[in-house]
């Protein structure tokens, strides 16, 4: 929500008048000056959004604040042009509405489509969100990144690496939107405040890693070429595309890391195909440089690769990972109800190159349990076993 400074304003009035968290504030407004505040000015207000209100008979300003627990400056404020003593029948006036409910609906299909769309909105009511493009895919759809935090302890999420695992998106999507409304409002999240949390961490998501995957799962072959030809002949002509893995090129993003990379081509698939071809060489593939170099630059204390399936957590890679791994991974395994795993036969991926190149705590989570991928009906379930994930990975 936006509103005009008038002779008098701070951040700090506006953090009291609207019971906003003054760090939200600053850094929603970060091309503002904080201390010289010029009149006229547009300053950003987290967590709100305008809705239109139309004046009935009978009715004061100061009723309609009361009525939805308001203060009367807080109307004042996004109606600069209004005298609250000589309201009209039929007038139509701003009201600043807090959101308390989340904008992420996800438990429904969730393409690419879906996340532009929620990672704008979320975008606009929490303008201290830094979203910013890190790459593209084969296809040249956007690889988002957004953070989330002022904390010198950085975290980086990321999901759907893997087409058919695309539930793993609206999964994190939706974590992402209850954590913001908490700190927004400064609520809890299973009895934990975690507005601390967002001056202690830097929260690194990267929500959809292979956006051509997925819509090719969920939608079914594009109407490109030769991307169309391509994948019906990978998938021997077949158009159902639901146990695809690969990207649009078939090649698995997931083994395409220089983490003993030789050893897992020897016994994958030597050509593209939907599933765990790892390319002629690593980090070939647009998608997984991306990420690659995200990470390179991003100096995090911790990795968290969301996927499906088995209700297992993955946190060992060749006795490179640090001995805190196994203490998080067991506060993990314990607030989900997952089984910790420390090894297990596979290279490549992008928790292991984490851990072999960095010696720091990387985690492969494999959410929910089934045939990929997985119905909708787990979202609930799979989404109370994150959510204590998610507060572990940012309190740990």
């Amino acid at each position: 929500m936006n509103i005009r400074v008038r002779q008098g304003d701070t951040l700090w009035s506006y953090s009291q008048l609207f019971q906003i968290p003054f760090n939200l504030l600053l850094d929603s407004n970060k091309d503002v000056n904080a201390t010289d505040l010029k009149i006229g000015q547009i300053v950003r207000i987290p967590g709100f959004r305008i809705q239109t209100h139309t004046i009935r008979a009978g009715e004061s300003l100061w009723m309609i604040a009361q009525q939805r627990g308001l203060a009367q400056n807080t109307i004042l404020r996004v109606n600069p042009n209004i005298n609250p003593n000589t309201l009209r029948i039929g007038q139509q006036i701003n009201i600043p509405t807090r959101v308390v409910t989340p904008l992420v609906r996800g438990r429904r299909t969730y393409d690419y489509a879906a996340l532009q769309q929620d990672l704008a909105q979320l975008v606009d009511i929490y303008p201290f969100i830094v979203r910013r493009q890190i790459g593209s895919s084969v296809m040249g759809k956007r690889i988002d990144e957004i953070r989330i935090g002022r904390g010198a302890k950085r975290v980086h999420l990321n999901a759907s690496f893997h087409a058919q695992e695309w539930i793993t998106t609206p999964i994190l999507m939706q974590t992402i939107n209850e954590y913001l409304l908490a700190i927004t409002n400064n609520q809890t999240i299973r009895g934990q405040i975690v507005l601390p949390y967002y001056n202690s961490v830097s929260l690194s998501v990267v929500p959809m890693v292979n956006p051509d995957g997925v819509d090719l799962v969920i939608n079914g072959p594009p109407a490109q070429e030769p991307y169309r030809s391509t994948v019906l002949s990978i998938n021997q002509g077949n158009s159902d595309f639901s146990g695809w893995r690969a990207n649009i090129r078939g090649v698995d993003l997931n083994n395409q890391y220089p983490a003993f990379w030789e050893r897992e081509a020897a016994v994958k698939p030597k050509q593209p195909a939907a599933r765990d071809f790892p390319g002629y060489a690593p980090l070939t593939e647009p998608e997984a440089i991306a990420v690659a170099n995200l990470i390179r630059g991003g100096n995090f204390v911790r990795v968290l690769a969301y996927h499906t399936q088995g209700k297992v957590i993955y946190w060992g890679f060749e006795g490179y990972e640090p001995t805190e791994s196994e203490v998080i991974v067991n506060e993990f395994a314990r607030v989900s109800g997952y089984q910790a795993v420390r090894y297990v036969q596979s290279y490549a991926g992008l928790k292991d190159w984490f851990i072999q190149e960095w010696r720091r705590p990387g985690f492969t989570i494999e959410l929910g349990k089934g045939s990929n991928p997985l119905p909708l009906s787990q979202f609930s379930e799979i989404y109370e076993e994150n959510l204590g994930i998610f507060l572990a990975s940012l309190y740990m």
